[in-house]
């Protein structure tokens, strides 16, 4: 490619060049690790810059948005890829902090990319005030589909139609493979939404893999050591799946062990939810044998919903899968334990949230205790535990979510500090953490970690335990 006098030697795989070609008003495209995902993006929004139809002056002006999840990774990965084929020495000035600006003018292009993270949530007002011809989101995985869709309303924007407007405006994304729950896997496989497209470049291992000749000899085969499958499936294979990037709280939690596609539900066992309250409510569906080994049956997990919508959609759920005998909701037929901040009074209408629940019919308490270490040990202590062969904790094929959470996406947060890795001492709160906790409650609500709480009591540790803290009143 050139530009004026200087040459640019960018060569595009031919899934990248589909990409490049299309003229989709969002697009996207996934692939391994060093398939040349970032470049594409960088060279894309050049080259609509180069096609925009020039003003009355004959320059050509065009504004773009980079986005990537945090401001580390934004100067670190991305901004580095931008500079490293667009330099500020040939192609104009580039601010020095955020948000960082280059004003590339080149020739008769004149583009102004506006770099920003959105982990702040003044970063996100900013992107919805932005007019911009187009957006990159670079790691999609990252971004929350709000946003992506926020980002539809501000593209095509300028230059504004009196000054004549985009020749072409939109939304390109780049990715590695997200979970097979994920918007992007959605929109990609199953239903993409018109005017979007999705392009997906071959394994690393491929003799298609793109980008092979830009990377070191062997440098695929020689990534793959030390690792394990599912990190080779996702990096390496370009295949969707999970990978955790914090600290796992459940350490001892062992896929291969702790999850049977056989689990399922036993009418003649008690069951016992518990719920996780806030505006990502989430239910887990727990069983218990006579050995006292648990096993988690089902998940409900709901998004943007109060307490007294979710009572209405568990209770509903409930009738829909038989997880009753008799057909009623009376207490000695469910446990049902929930966070003790459900007793507290919302400002809304001044319920609780149990109060909500019990509109609808749902009869739950709250939690013994709220103390995070020892809702975390009564699960560690279960799955450390070996009943007659059978682990203390298993995880059943449609807790998807929990199995992920179990899998590390329920993580202690990496602090971005220097002088060496550290971690937070709290869960990160995201889309894994609230059925991980409704777990925790269900467990304390069937019993489990009375030696723990007692424990931590002689000792003179606080529990935070609430007024309803004596388990017989829980087991009902």
């Amino acid at each position: 490619m050139e530009a004026g006098l200087h040459k640019i030697n960018y060569e595009a795989g031919p899934i990248a060049a589909k990409f490049h070609l299309s003229n989709a008003s969002v697009r996207g495209l996934m692939g391994p690790v060093g398939s040349g995902k970032s470049v594409a993006c960088c060279f894309e929004m050049f080259r609509r810059s180069q096609e925009q139809k020039p003003g009355a002056d004959g320059i050509r002006r065009t504004r773009w948005l980079v986005v990537r999840n945090t401001l580390p990774q934004l100067e670190t990965t991305t901004i580095k890829t931008w500079v490293d084929w667009f330099p500020p020495e040939i192609f104009g000035r580039m601010t020095g902090k955020p948000p960082y600006t280059h004003y590339l003018k080149y020739a008769d292009i004149n583009m102004e990319v506006i770099f920003i993270a959105l982990d702040k949530p003044e970063d996100v007002k900013k992107l919805l005030s932005l007019e911009c011809t187009g957006i990159w989101f670079n790691e999609a995985r990252e971004i929350n589909k709000e946003i992506v869709d926020a980002a539809t309303a501000r593209v095509g924007r300028y230059p504004a139609k009196k000054d004549g407007g985009c020749s072409w405006y939109g939304i390109i994304m780049d990715t590695n493979p997200p979970t097979d729950d994920h918007w992007w896997y959605y929109f990609a496989e199953e239903q993409s939404p018109e005017d979007w497209e999705f392009f997906r470049q071959p394994s690393g291992l491929s003799a298609n893999a793109e980008n092979i000749h830009n990377l070191p000899e062997g440098y695929y085969r020689k990534m793959m050591a030390g690792k394990d499958e599912e990190w080779i499936k996702v990096y390496v294979k370009g295949e969707y799946g999970f990978i955790s990037d914090g600290k796992p709280i459940y350490n001892n939690y062992n896929d291969e062990i702790h999850f049977s596609s056989k689990v399922e539900y036993n009418p003649r066992l008690p069951l016992y939810l518990g719920i996780d309250f806030g505006l990502t409510p989430a239910a887990a569906f727990l069983q218990r044998g006579a050995m006292g080994n648990w096993v988690a049956i089902d998940e409900l997990i709901a998004v943007d919903m109060g307490a007294k919508r979710f009572g209405a959609i568990l209770r509903k759920y409930i009738q829909e899968n038989n997880y009753y005998i008799e057909g009623d909701f009376h207490r000695e037929k469910i446990n049902i334990t929930g966070d003790p901040a459900g007793e507290q009074r919302t400002q809304s209408d001044e319920s609780t949230p149990y109060e909500m629940l019990k509109s609808e019919g749902i009869y739950a308490k709250a939690a013994p205790t709220n103390d995070f270490t020892i809702r975390v040990e009564v699960v560690t202590d279960a799955l450390g535990k070996l009943i007659d062969g059978v682990p203390g904790l298993v995880i059943g094929p449609k807790c998807k979510q929990l199995r992920k959470a179990m899998n590390g996406g329920y993580k202690y947060r990496k602090l971005n500090v220097s002088g060496g890795v550290r971690f937070s001492d709290k869960p990160e709160k995201n889309i894994y953490s609230h059925i991980a906790e409704a777990l925790q409650y269900g467990m304390l609500g069937g019993g489990e970690g009375r030696a723990v709480i007692k424990s931590y009591n002689r000792n003179g540790n606080k529990s935070n335990a609430n007024s309803s803290s004596n388990y017989d009143e829980l087991t009902y």
